[in-house]
């Protein structure tokens, strides 16, 4: 049984920073690639950032481009999302996902993904 369970979200004012934290068991993390994607009220989920299962390879969407840093501790079984210069539409619902069989082609889509986290809510004030 996968379990992902999200912690580090919080309410922050815009400008603040986040790291938040994916704790994953019941697969050997470190041979999978992970994802953050995010949920905001009345939208549609979106892919924020990828990572590889060695960490070589990193994605991330345009908006969060040189604010965002995903990363990973294979050791600890943990991915973590540092977040930077945060603004108000960051605000959300961050989910982290372990990475199927396709997600080298589809890991900035639901369909990359098979197992995924509850969700941590994040809010930023303006």
């Amino acid at each position: 049984q996968v379990q992902l369970v999200e912690s580090g979200g919080g309410l922050v004012q815009a400008g603040d920073s986040l790291r938040l934290s994916c704790a994953a068991s019941g697969r050997p993390f470190s041979s999978y690639a992970m994802g953050w994607f995010r949920q905001a009220p009345g939208k549609e989920r979106e892919f924020v950032a990828a990572i590889s299962w060695s960490g070589g390879d990193t994605y991330y969407t345009d908006s969060v481009k040189g604010r965002f840093t995903i990363s990973r501790d294979n050791a600890k079984n943990t991915v973590y999302l540092q977040m930077n210069s945060l603004k108000p539409e960051d605000t959300a619902v961050y989910s982290c996902a372990l990475g199927g069989r396709s997600w080298y082609s589809d890991y900035d889509v639901r369909g990359g993904y098979d197992y995924w986290g509850q969700g941590t809510q994040v809010t930023v004030s303006s």
